[in-house]
């Protein structure tokens, strides 16, 4: 059994500002009808018979409570924002579970999920579906793999460690240390990649470093200048960990693979998703997931 988790606010935001848009009765529709589509070619394909979408429903989280910096829903484009609820109705169209994520992000609800559902000696992979690198931190050897569905890549333990020269579970470390600009996480002054990879490869978390560089195992340009402002600014590093961290208590999610496995459409939901996008070609879009379902022995009565 292989596990399909998605980032459905990372899917709406690609579908929104790749090709041009569609408008019916007056409304950008496009990116719905686009994400539709997307979800429906994932259904399709041959090992996917569970599979859940989180959505950030409202942006913010419980990080915005710990660091006012942190990313917030300010700037948003407003044909955008409209489309959030748009986007989840049309999961649900499909038959997919949707966890709408209010206090956490949908990270934290893949992270969850994937912490849970590897426990099941049924469950072989568990795919995160989504390039955002903050799930870099659940690839196990084992089970977990981040998989990039528009570029067809996949990321595992050893692409982790190319990509940043850490172990998975050092990614919020590196990040709290180096920055993420997407979440609004400002990171240590002079820090970068490679002073983090090195640093990290030798004391395994923020926590474990030296304030005193002299004492160092590693050789670091520069390393009394990060030395010193990591020791001004290592309550602001762990903080910016917990930022980084994802959550494995999330709710609302699953933790076994029946709670999110294919449950046929939900035609009250289609019907209301073709009344809101104008989009007719979405029946037929069904009928062909149903079609390749019943081709995997998933029949829905």
């Amino acid at each position: 059994m292989q596990i399909h988790l998605v980032d459905g606010t990372y899917e709406l935001f690609r579908a929104f500002y790749g090709p041009p848009g569609v408008r019916f009765d007056g409304k950008e529709v496009g990116a719905t009808r686009a994400f539709f589509r997307s979800m429906a070619a994932l259904l399709k394909e041959a090992p996917v018979t569970h599979a859940a979408v989180a959505f950030d429903t409202r942006i913010e989280s419980f990080r915005n409570d710990l660091f006012d910096g942190y990313k917030t829903g300010a700037g948003i484009d407003p044909e955008l924002f409209a489309q959030f609820p748009w986007v989840e109705l049309a999961a649900r169209a499909l038959g997919m579970t949707v966890w709408s994520m209010w206090d956490y992000e949908a990270d934290d609800g893949m992270c969850a999920a994937a912490h849970h559902m590897k426990q099941d000696p049924a469950v072989e992979k568990v795919w995160l579906c989504s390039p955002d690198k903050d799930l870099y931190q659940c690839v196990d050897e084992e089970c977990v793999r981040v998989r990039d569905r528009m570029r067809r890549k996949t990321i595992d333990v050893a692409a982790v460690r190319e990509k940043f020269g850490i172990e998975p579970g050092q990614v919020p470390d590196f990040l709290a240390l180096v920055g993420d600009s997407a979440d609004g996480i400002p990171g240590i002054p002079r820090w970068g990649q490679k002073s983090a990879a090195t640093v990290l490869g030798a004391y395994g978390t923020i926590e474990d470093i030296p304030d005193d560089e002299t004492v160092w195992t590693v050789k670091v340009r520069g390393a009394k200048a990060l030395a010193e402002n990591l020791r001004d600014r290592r309550e602001a590093a762990l903080l910016y960990k917990t930022l980084a961290t994802l959550r494995t208590d999330a709710e609302p999610t699953a933790k076994t693979p029946q709670e999110i496995a294919w449950s046929g459409l939900d035609a009250d939901a289609l019907d209301e998703l073709v009344a809101i996008t104008g989009d007719e070609g979405a029946r037929e879009v069904g009928r062909q997931v149903v079609e390749a379902m019943a081709k995997k022995g998933v029949i829905v009565s």
